[in-house]
């Protein structure tokens, strides 16, 4: 792997022993990337799938399946008991066990409901199924988390000497301020657990400590209010603006006081333009490597990739995924 960071927490998953599946299996790439979990023992990769045509995939494309379990969602023991699982969560909405029945073997929510029942610790997908397929499927069988209200995502910017945590990037066009306030707590939690750091939260605006007034600036206001009631283990401040967020010496300056300003490592933007636009302009001109997205605030880690992933991509972010677990 060409990243340092990256091989860094490939050696923190490898310790750990986990399994992982990735439900795109016929698909080169995740062959490719379930072949190099395998091979240096980083994981337990699991494919799910049509076993014939993901045999043909590697055949065609001379690829290993050594090491790898293939799991046939069509022909499976596990079949009655995921549908009954399937049916049980989603009956409210009006699916009936015969819809269950079919619906668990598709690869993608056979394997959610192998997440959800603890027959493996993390799902990456996405490589070839569209982001509304994978949230759909994700939400539908794991499930959200307890209090938290939104399913979001984050990226790891990652410079030679500093990691910061970016959110959401990929997933919220206008969160409200409650679901804002789960953003941050989501994306705090889940930056220490990754990276070993700790959290310092900045809710980022235009505005910083009320130098200005406007609903979009109430609206951070109120989730950074909501964060200190639902989570006062974790340092957050806001609103502040990008450069109070980082530079010490506006910090204080527009902050006084402020335990968190001019030291932030998670950004929580406002809203998506915000948080994708940010993010692209700290990788292509700032040169950090974009690390991600990754899907948080569901109960167990199933992870949309990019439909241009390369493998190296899927690799990172099993990686990822296994300490998010």
């Amino acid at each position: 792997m060409s990243s340092t960071f990256v091989n860094e927490m490939l050696l923190k998953a490898k310790v750990l022993g986990k399994s992982v599946v990735y439900p795109d299996a016929a698909d080169t790439r995740s062959i490719e990337a379930a072949a190099f979990l395998a091979k240096e023992g980083i994981a337990r990769p699991i494919l799910t799938g049509n076993p014939n045509a993901i045999q043909k995939v590697a055949e065609e494309n001379n690829l290993s399946l050594e090491g790898i379990q293939i799991i046939d969602t069509e022909n499976n023991e596990w079949l009655g008991e995921f549908a009954e699982l399937l049916y049980e969560k989603r009956k409210e909405k009006g699916m009936t066990l015969e819809q269950a029945v079919e619906t668990v073997k598709n690869p993608l929510y056979f394997a959610g409901l192998m997440l959800d029942t603890g027959k493996t610790d993390v799902v990456v997908g996405g490589n070839v199924s569209s982001t509304g397929d994978i949230l759909r499927a994700s939400i539908h069988t794991v499930g959200v988390a307890p209090g938290i209200s939104i399913v979001s995502s984050y990226f790891l910017m990652v410079f030679p000497d500093k990691i910061y945590c970016f959110a959401d990037c990929a997933v919220n066009p206008n969160p409200n301020a409650e679901q804002l306030a789960d953003i941050a707590i989501s994306s705090a939690r889940n930056f220490q657990s990754v990276t070993g750091i700790e959290p310092a939260i900045g809710m980022l605006s235009f505005s910083t400590n009320g130098s200005a007034d406007h609903d979009d600036v109430d609206k951070v206001r109120t989730a950074t209010q909501f964060v200190r009631e639902k989570a006062p283990e974790l340092a957050v401040d806001g609103e502040m603006q990008f450069d109070a967020a980082i530079i010490p010496a506006i910090g204080q300056r527009k902050f006084p006081g402020s335990k968190v300003a001019g030291n932030v490592n998670v950004m929580v933007f406002p809203d998506l333009d915000a948080g994708n636009i940010g993010y692209k302009i700290t990788q292509r001109l700032g040169g950090a490597e974009a690390v991600g997205p990754f899907v948080q605030g569901l109960k167990k880690p199933y992870c949309d990739l990019s439909r241009g992933a390369s493998v190296e991509d899927m690799i990172s972010v099993a990686a990822i995924n296994i300490l998010m677990a």
